[in-house]
């Protein structure tokens, strides 16, 4: 139980500080793909911009505010997908997903402080907080760009 505590304390901690300091909040790069996303729910938005040279994710940034479970997600999100291919980000995007339906942290190289946002699982409206900028992020990938919203009646 201590330890189950202490696992708790140090997610905790993660996820304040990629929310007090995000990474890759506001940069500005020259993306050749983004997409904007929203959260009616929690009033959460995201507009993700990428620049993929040769299908590499080589540059990352988010801009938009939200709660903090959205904006450290986004945060961690741009951390793991620099320097990945596109369809690495991509296989992400979907490990992340099945981590909310699940409950399970992946092994994925790369998701070690992602696997802090494991126990929002265990609430259905802060999923949609937590995978906000990951669909965001799909979209823009995906489809060159556009917008998200969750919304949709899923997890």
């Amino acid at each position: 139980m201590a330890e189950s505590g202490l696992l708790e304390d140090l997610y905790r901690e993660i996820i304040l500080d990629h929310y007090r300091q995000p990474r890759n909040h506001g940069v500005t790069i020259e993306s050749t793909c983004s997409a904007e996303g929203a959260n009616p729910l929690c009033g959460d938005q995201v507009c993700i911009d990428v620049a993929l040279v040769d299908g590499l994710v080589e540059g990352i940034s988010f801009s938009g505010h939200g709660c903090s479970i959205s904006q450290a997600s986004a945060s961690m999100m741009t951390e793991y997908v620099k320097g990945r291919t596109a369809a690495e980000a991509l296989r992400g995007v979907e490990a992340f997903q099945q981590m909310m339906l699940t409950g399970e942290a992946p092994e994925i190289d790369g998701f070690d402080d992602i696997a802090s946002l494991v126990g929002v699982a265990k609430f259905p409206a802060r999923v949609k907080c937590a995978s906000l900028a990951w669909k965001t992020l799909a979209q823009a990938l995906a489809e060159g760009g556009g917008s998200v919203t969750t919304d949709d009646g899923s997890r």
